[in-house]
């Protein structure tokens, strides 16, 4: 039986531009250098290569001192020579390739997502990701949780989301970090869920109260209905009752409390 090998899912314009939509720290400079360094090497062509690094080299600077009109007028007369010289190319017949150039050129005059969407067939999604989720430059922003969840399929906005909200509670105990983690692989993590676990991390739970807690976050039906039963018992009605609808902030009052028993 012959193997059958998947084809790569490659990712639209609109796709990318979640990216440096997410953050107002978005660090063109970093994204430039690093297309550079990605497209450089895929350009077979040895004059077209040195003039694809020397354009990329000029326009950093440029990006890093965006002040310097000096380096504005090199930035801007290094993208009108690569430009001109990929209009030359494709008006000629001479067999070589300037969709690497090209990609890059677009990068060069500002479209990240657009340079991204092209590079994406011949680079490869995982270096082009990395590139941009570390161009970001977010504070407390967990780097590789956002990027597995990128495996895993989710949007770039819902998985940066995702990255920032667990950056902010690193100090969490793991156990809840665990949670979290499934969560937001699942893509049931928000903003309230977040609020509700909160409450758990700050309850000071004992290990065999953070087990059951661990149990009852995971929606075990039997355990949550014995936990809200025994609430009701303790003249906790009506957190037995949240609970059982699935309010995360009777949880900590039911493993501490149950926990006690």
């Amino acid at each position: 039986m012959a193997e059958t090998t998947e084809t790569p899912v490659l990712h639209p314009r609109a796709w990318w531009a979640q990216f440096p939509r997410s953050s107002d720290r978005f660090d063109a400079a970093y994204v430039v250098e690093g297309l550079g360094d990605l497209i450089e090497r895929k350009v077979a062509a040895p004059l077209l290569r040195q003039e694809v690094k020397i354009a990329a080299e000029v326009v950093t600077r440029h990006l890093n001192r965006l002040t310097s009109a000096e380096l504005a007028e090199r930035a801007k007369a290094a993208r009108e020579r690569l430009a001109g010289t990929l209009h030359r190319l494709d008006t000629r017949a001479g067999g070589i390739s300037t969709v690497e150039a090209t990609a890059l050129l677009l990068a060069l005059q500002g479209d990240y997502a657009g340079a991204a969407a092209s590079a994406e067939p011949f680079v490869g999604v995982r270096p082009l990701r990395q590139l941009f989720v570390t161009a970001l430059r977010l504070e407390r922003f967990d780097i590789p949780m956002t990027l597995r969840l990128l495996d895993a399929g989710q949007q770039p906005a819902d998985a940066i989301g995702a990255g920032h909200l667990l950056g902010r509670y690193s100090w969490w105990p793991s156990w809840l970090l665990q949670v979290v983690t499934e969560r937001a692989v699942a893509g049931t993590l928000d903003e309230t869920t977040i609020e509700a676990l909160d409450r758990c991390a700050y309850a000071s739970l004992s290990p065999a109260q953070a087990r059951l807690a661990r149990k009852l976050l995971s929606g075990d039906t039997g355990l949550i209905a014995t936990a809200a039963q025994r609430l009701a018992q303790m003249g906790e009605e009506d957190a037995g009752r949240q609970l059982r609808e699935g309010d995360l902030n009777t949880v900590a009052l039911a493993a501490r409390m149950i926990g006690l028993q």
